[in-house]
């Protein structure tokens, strides 16, 4: 049979690649053997990153992208099959907040930006919905394919502040169950959809919330690892194994899931 969780020679396209996390993980399953694919606005640290892969004589391509913009992903699914012939994998791993559709604590509600609440959502699920339909198009063809897309801990327990994203994390959850049965009832079972939904990791998206400018812990952090029974924040590397385990033949059988990555903390109460 092989190795079960090998991913060598994989294509791998990650949407928001050159973030601490894309990129982290892109970097592992380089190390792996997979031929990664970095998509990402920031064409400085994409390309930047790219070049590191190369150095240590591993495969990989960097392509600028907006993941709100299909016609920009149809040019890259064009520049990925031009020189691939094939995208085996897809991780959604684009998105983000922004202050406006947070609720701070001295705020409530009815103070809710509406248009950053839009901008949100729209970054996180339409930002996952059109790279699907452009790069699940090529998995239909080849019957074959893997898609994780990143859902998160507020999806699975509303926490205070992130009203916006945790709004558009819940959708994505739903997103992957329903794209699992749609795209195995109508293309095979060779396509599987799942999701992975980290806990606390420090990213460039929450660092301001988590850490104070010096680098201590803010009160929000100290709650958190307090509600974690593993008693501290995830790192990078914590979500390999998963997102390996994911988008190789062990989880063939898998589809429909999410795969929560959290040291405890949507398993604890008091």
């Amino acid at each position: 049979m092989g190795n079960l969780f090998s991913v060598k020679d994989k294509v791998v396209v990650i949407t928001g690649g050159a973030g601490i996390l894309g990129s982290n993980i892109a970097k592992y399953l380089s190390d792996e053997g997979a031929k990664i694919v970095i998509l990402d606005r920031d064409v400085e640290k994409g390309e930047k990153f790219v070049a590191g892969i190369r150095e240590k004589k591993g495969e990989a391509l960097f392509l600028p992208t907006d993941v709100l913009c299909k016609e920009t992903l149809l040019q890259n699914k064009k520049e990925i099959l031009d020189k691939y012939q094939r995208i085996d994998v897809l991780l959604n791993a684009a998105g983000g907040n922004m202050a406006g559709a947070t609720i701070p604590p001295e705020g409530n509600i009815f103070g809710l930006e509406l248009d950053a609440f839009r901008k949100v959502v729209d970054l996180n699920l339409f930002g996952t919905v059109l790279p699907t339909m452009v790069f699940a198009e090529v998995m239909a063809e080849q019957k074959s394919g893997a898609i994780v897309n990143f859902s998160s801990e507020s999806a699975l327990r509303p926490l205070t502040r992130v009203v916006g994203y945790g709004t558009a994390k819940a959708a994505i959850t739903n997103l992957t169950k329903y794209l699992a049965g749609e795209l195995a009832i109508k293309f095979g079972e060779g396509i599987r959809v799942n999701a992975i939904a980290p806990g606390f990791f420090l990213t460039e998206q929450n660092r301001t919330l988590m850490t104070n400018p010096d680098g201590s812990y803010t009160d929000r952090a100290k709650a958190v690892i307090a509600h974690t029974p593993f008693r501290r924040l995830g790192t990078p590397d914590e979500l390999f194994g998963t997102i390996q385990y994911l988008i190789s033949d062990a989880s063939r059988f898998v589809t429909g899931t999410v795969a929560v990555v959290d040291g405890g903390f949507d398993a604890f109460s008091i």
